[in-house]
């Protein structure tokens, strides 16, 4: 039955959510004035430096994560934590108030216990003016754990925690719909069949019945 289903999503249905999400990122970066300074909070390996040639450019993570975790849920096997510039909680970064013209976090604010800290904590380092991008998911499964605590925020969040923070909202829009959300979990079925953590989670689910 779920072959079948597969079978008949669209090829590109539920495929485009990082290549969009990308598109969108570069189109962003590149309407930053040049020479302008800009922090990547959440770094990781730097993979979004590349939209940032035209900036001076200062990486931050945690840089705890070894792509490994705790085996459960997605991870990404290794990870290369070795051309930070800045290893530090997200929440207490060693910069200057009002040091960088721009910020950029990308697919990060679910993997923190305390989102609004970091938020806080952006609200002090970015000069007035500047630009904040941010990017995460409104849904997600389990990835990069241990260190992953909330599956996505809906644009109230946004709407309300950046407003408190001094932030204003110049633009805030969806990648992707719903159908096109559950073709792509549909798809992540086959690298998550076999995983301890779903098998766990059924288990729970079949208790809960049985006792009802």
């Amino acid at each position: 039955m779920l072959q079948k289903i597969k079978n008949k999503i669209n090829s590109n249905v539920g495929t485009k959510n990082q290549e969009t999400r990308e598109i969108w990122l570069e189109e962003t970066l590149l309407k930053i004035p040049q020479g302008n300074s800009i922090l990547d909070a959440g770094a990781g390996e730097l993979q979004y430096k590349k939209f940032c040639s035209h900036l001076d450019y200062t990486s931050q993570d945690f840089g705890k994560y070894d792509g490994k975790g705790n085996n459960e849920g997605l991870q990404t096997d290794s990870f290369d934590n070795s051309k930070l510039n800045i290893i530090s909680d997200i929440t207490k970064i060693p910069a200057k108030d009002n040091s960088f013209d721009a910020l950029m976090c990308t697919e990060v604010l679910e993997h923190l216990p305390k989102p609004i800290k970091a938020i806080k904590e952006f609200s002090r380092i970015i000069k007035s003016g500047g630009k904040l991008i941010i990017t995460a998911p409104f849904c997600s499964l389990t990835h990069f754990a241990p260190y992953y605590f909330s599956n996505g925020y809906s644009k109230y969040w946004y709407e309300k925690i950046l407003k408190e923070n001094d932030f204003i909202i110049s633009e805030i829009d969806y990648n992707g719909n719903y159908f096109e959300y559950l073709a792509q979990e549909i798809r992540q079925i086959p690298k998550m069949e076999n995983n301890i953590l779903i098998k766990k989670y059924l288990l729970i689910s079949l208790i809960k019945l049985v006792l009802k």
